[in-house]
């Protein structure tokens, strides 16, 4: 009886037991264990690929889940970006092309899982990083820190996405598997009560599935935190990088975060590719060792609207193209890499999973030349001008995008000279109705040079706003004149007072201007809008031909296409056939200046790689009789640096200059080229010093056609995008040497260096600085 009355209890004791644990799965679907992500009770792999719905035509969503879901994936990374939901303060928008929860739930219907990255801050290349524009109307504020206002915005707004999103966690049998922290705060700070704050802003908004972080490997030991789980972010060499993250995180399953396959386009450098055999060798190696992973991007899509971001320093704006050279073209298509990709993935699946078929490809057509008929000069148009003594930001206007005239008047006199101190981002100037030059600011351009004026002078700058800066420590990036004009003749410096500020907002919607025939205007030389049709019935898509225009934005039927740009590498524009109109179609197009012609036409396919010009990213660094002399009365520092991927700093006795030379004396694998990913300077005390002056003066050579190898990368703060000396045309011997200048007299006590992070070749061994208050002998 006593065994009876035992046996009963232990019996009792395991029942309860396994109803626990029972309970425990159905509580906690998925989990993150000491070796594997547990789904349902067993060990899962998540094999992921991004794509971002803001990028993607809502009638497409569905397309291209199935391509994700067809390459082989089992999951699908989504990111908000706040920017696009909450466009002023309070007031939110979930419909439509932002209706993030149905993106999600058509995952779900399509077999996949989602990662959420709600940020606040994304990056992603994506116009200020998806911070809202209107956080910049106080002056103050301090974006990614503790800053009061910053925070209560923050929390206001990841409340609301919980709101929306929580519901569809997988413990409520949603999509939602795991949640991202920020994104890449490791690059920007390391202020960890920042973070827990993030955190606990997403659990009370009601997320309880497992939060994650992530950032690359140079970055990670800023970002890791207690109770939110690592991920690391790399292109290459995931050996070394899962080492990386080993070192902060010793437990747990090993994850990239966001693995490379490609990479963005920026104007005026050349289109990026990644190795198709260099993506499947290093997905192959991670599932061999049941690593999990999320292919940044999976379908890179396209930036639509003025929604393209841009990199700093120097300022870089991106292609509204976002095709990344992703598995899954911009229109949705399958490329060779999917195919190679499908293949190797096939071999991965887990247990009961099988690939789902391809889904057929998105019809392409072609348009047949044709005219803009009618045009609306821009200038004459404007009224209700806003005064002010002094220039004024457009946020200061409480405009987000687009363009601002500013207008004053000129005194007559001498010839004289224009400093405009910034221009935010490029710039027409006019004297009357003429115009006399250009201000760009991806080439620091902000002083023109004025003509001899005999009687007084209307001056009028038109300023067109790129994107705001979405990466690294120049984030408060507003738009417009930055601070003092003054006129300046010869010793002479005078400040120009009494503006007037005119608002043209740009985005969805086409511009409201007044239009007249264009024979009616045979020589409009400032901005326009030009209007035209074309007739089809067919809704394909096709790629919109800007090759006759030069710079400015393109509308069809009211959906803003983006931005386009004659210096390359894009020069066409994608155009989603579930846009297109039976029969008649619109198009508006503002250019900047004077088309070659009013003209356009449809292609089946994308111009991607066509620089027209190498000026914006090479800035004439170096002269043809240019050759760096002999300047040992300027040596600072001798040096070597070791073979790692890790940063290196290197500290000698306090100097002053103002011109910097590093010159690179050989590498460690003994040939020709020198590569370098970051530079660095600390002042005495050991404190890091702004690089938003500086400017490359001279470098001995620069790959600028076979990729972006330009020098300007080295203080760009993006650690996977290199200064490389040239290989595809011509391959000079060392040394190698890159001159900067530091915009005034700095005193530097240390310098600190990031070697290329993808490969050893190139990697710099032996090296000298330089620094002087003159530019050096031979230059």
């Amino acid at each position: 009886m006593k065994n009876n009355i035992i046996r009963l209890f232990l019996c009792i004791c395991l029942l309860s037991s396994s109803m626990a644990m029972g309970q425990q799965q159905i509580n906690e679907p998925f989990k993150i264990g000491t070796e594997s992500f547990m789904l349902n009770g067993k060990p899962f792999v998540i094999r992921c690929g991004e794509m971002h719905f803001a990028r993607i035509p809502r009638a497409y969503w569905r397309h291209r889940l199935k391509m994700a879901k067809a390459v082989g994936l089992n999951t699908v990374c989504a990111y908000l970006f706040w920017n696009f939901h909450e466009t002023s303060p309070g007031k939110f928008t979930w419909e439509g092309q932002a209706d993030a929860a149905e993106f999600c739930k058509i995952a779900q219907e399509e077999g996949l899982y989602v990662l959420l990255r709600p940020g606040p801050y994304a990056c992603a290349e994506w116009e200020f990083g998806g911070l809202p524009w209107w956080l910049l109307k106080k002056k103050d504020i301090k974006l990614r820190t503790q800053d009061p206002y910053y925070m209560e915005r923050c929390r206001l707004y990841l409340k609301e996405v919980g709101r929306v999103l929580a519901p569809l966690q997988i413990t409520n049998g949603g999509p939602i598997i795991m949640t991202q922290v920020e994104n890449e705060y490791g690059s920007y700070g390391s202020d960890k009560e920042y973070m827990l704050k993030t955190r606990d802003y997403l659990k009370e908004a009601g997320f309880i599935v497992p939060l994650f972080s992530c950032d690359g490997t140079v970055q990670l030991k800023n970002d890791v935190q207690k109770d939110i789980f690592a991920v690391v972010n790399f292109g290459n060499n995931p050996e070394a990088a899962f080492k990386a993250l080993r070192e902060v995180q010793p437990t747990g399953p090993l994850m990239c975060g966001e693995y490379y396959p490609g990479w963005f386009d920026s104007w005026g450098a050349p289109h990026h590719t990644g190795s198709n055999d260099h993506l499947i060798k290093e997905l192959g190696w991670m599932l061999d060792r049941n690593a999990s992973f999320s292919i940044y991007m999976i379908h890179g899509g396209t930036s639509f609207g003025l929604w393209a971001g841009a990199n700093c320093q120097p300022y870089t704006p991106e292609t509204s193209s976002y095709d990344y050279d992703a598995p899954i073209s911009e229109n949705g298509n399958a490329t060779p890499k999917f195919d190679e990709l499908r293949n190797t993935l096939k071999k991965y699946l887990q247990p009961g999973e099988v690939l789902t078929d391809v889904p057929a490809p998105i019809p392409v057509q072609k348009i047949a030349p044709f005219n803009l008929t009618a045009v609306a000069p821009i200038m004459p148009q404007l009224s209700k001008p806003v005064l002010s003594d002094t220039t004024l930001f457009m946020e200061d206007l409480n405009q987000g995008y687009g363009m601002m005239l500013y207008e004053t008047n000129l005194p007559a006199g001498a010839k004289r000279k224009l400093d405009f101190t910034e221009v935010h981002d490029y710039a027409e100037v006019f004297i009357g109705n003429k115009l006399i030059g250009v201000l760009n600011r991806m080439k620091n351009e902000h002083v023109i040079n004025i003509p001899e004026l005999s009687k007084p002078a209307k001056l009028r700058v038109l300023v067109e706003a790129m994107g705001r800066v979405n990466y690294g420590y120049y984030l408060p990036d507003r738009k417009g004149l930055q601070g003092e004009v003054y006129s300046i003749t010869g010793e002479e410096k005078v400040m120009l007072k009494g503006w007037k500020h005119y608002s043209i907002p740009l985005g969805e919607g086409n511009p409201q201007f007044k239009y007249s025939a264009i024979n009616t205007i045979p020589k409009l030389n400032g901005p326009g809008f030009y209007k035209g049709h074309f007739k089809t019935n067919s809704k394909s898509d096709f790629y919109l031909d800007m090759r006759w225009f030069k710079k400015g934005v393109a509308w069809i039927n009211g959906h803003c296409l983006g931005r386009y740009w004659n210096i390359g590498p894009t020069q066409t524009m994608y155009v989603p056939g579930v846009w297109l109109n039976n029969g008649k179609n619109e198009v508006v197009v503002l250019d900047l200046h004077r088309p070659a012609a009013a003209r356009l036409q449809g292609l089946d396919k994308p111009i991607l790689d066509s620089l027209t010009t190498s000026e914006i990213i090479s800035s004439n660094h170096r002269k043809a009789a240019q050759k760096f002399g002999n300047n040992q009365n300027s040596l600072i520092y001798t040096g070597a640096m070791e073979n790692t991927g890790k940063w290196q700093t290197f500290t000698f006795s306090p100097k002053n200059g103002r011109y910097l030379a590093l010159e690179a004396i050989n590498n460690f694998t003994g040939d020709q080229f020198a590569a370098l990913a970051e530079v660095e300077l600390l002042d005495e005390h050991g404190d890091q010093l702004p690089r938003n002056s500086w400017k490359v003066v001279y470098v001995d050579s620069e790959e600028l056609k076979g990729n972006d190898g330009k020098s300007e990368n080295l203080f760009d703060l993006q650690y996977t995008s290199i200064w490389h000396s040239q290989w595809k045309d011509l391959a000079p011997k060392y040394p190698h040497q890159v001159v900067i200048d530091l915009g005034s007299k700095t005193t530097i006590g240390s310098i600190k260096m990031l070697p290329r992070q993808d490969m050893e070749t190139g990697r710099i061994k032996e090296f000298k600085v330089y620094l002087a208050n003159q530019l050096f002998n031979g230059l």
